[in-house]
């Protein structure tokens, strides 16, 4: 199975992944996943706090994936080695935590992921460089040219969308307002003209909201099963 939900910001909105909340997790396996669509914040130091957050995420029953967001230490999360993972790169940052990295295509499950990453501080002005904010949460040249490397050994086709922010048009049509504006929401305006998909997750906008006209979900606090996509629910009440 394959549940994803929204950022997580390392413990501050962990309580739930916690089996009080997420009572599922009981009955699954390694074999099963949760994504995180952004701002994982486990990987910010190597202070007792981060080390006991990854623990946290390591030993769940199921294994966890995420792609990051706009709050990660991105200088510390890069220093993981690259490997390979169900046909796309990642990060492995504990036994059974893995970082999708961006602009990549992963088949996990049958299913076709396009992960990409990233997104725009619009608080970095209150921030210190280096110690609480990172320019790398914005997309370089090489991560857009690495994406449609990847799209086009796909024919640009894919089942599912995973990124923390959304793009320009999605932004104004859902929520009816600019939170940001860069080259990574330009960068998904031409994905979601150009790109086969059925549906596209993010998080970063702290709500919990099925767009079915934009085909997108945005998630914070709620956990949704994937085989249960439903444009009316985003969990069954009887799993959690």
């Amino acid at each position: 199975m394959i549940y994803l939900t929204g950022d997580t910001h390392r413990t501050v909105n962990i309580e739930k992944l916690k089996p009080s909340h997420f009572k599922i997790q009981k009955k699954l396996t390694k074999e099963d996943y949760l994504i995180i669509c952004g701002d994982f914040g486990g990987v910010w130091d190597k202070s007792k706090i981060s080390q006991q957050c990854i623990e946290f995420h390591n030993t769940r029953n199921y294994t966890t994936l995420f792609v990051d967001g706009n709050h990660e230490n991105f200088d510390l999360l890069n220093s993981y080695p690259v490997t390979k993972w169900k046909g796309g790169k990642v990060h492995q940052v504990a036994e059974h935590v893995y970082h999708l990295m961006r602009g990549q295509v992963f088949d996990i499950d049958g299913l076709k992921f396009f992960t990409m990453g990233g997104g725009i501080s619009v608080d970095k002005e209150f921030r210190m460089p280096g110690r609480t904010w990172w320019p790398q949460e914005d997309l370089s040249c090489e991560e857009i040219e690495e994406a449609i490397k990847n799209l086009d050994q796909h024919d640009w086709k894919v089942d599912y969308i995973l990124t923390h922010t959304a793009s320009n048009r999605m932004m104004k049509e859902c929520f009816g307002f600019q939170k940001e504006e860069s080259r990574i929401n330009e960068f998904f305006d031409m994905i979601q003209m150009r790109l086969e998909y059925k549906w596209w997750f993010f998080g970063h906008f702290h709500e919990d909201e099925v767009y079915e006209a934009q085909r997108c979900t945005c998630l914070f606090n709620q956990i949704m099963r994937l085989d249960q996509l439903n444009t009316s629910i985003l969990f069954e009440d009887s799993e959690f």
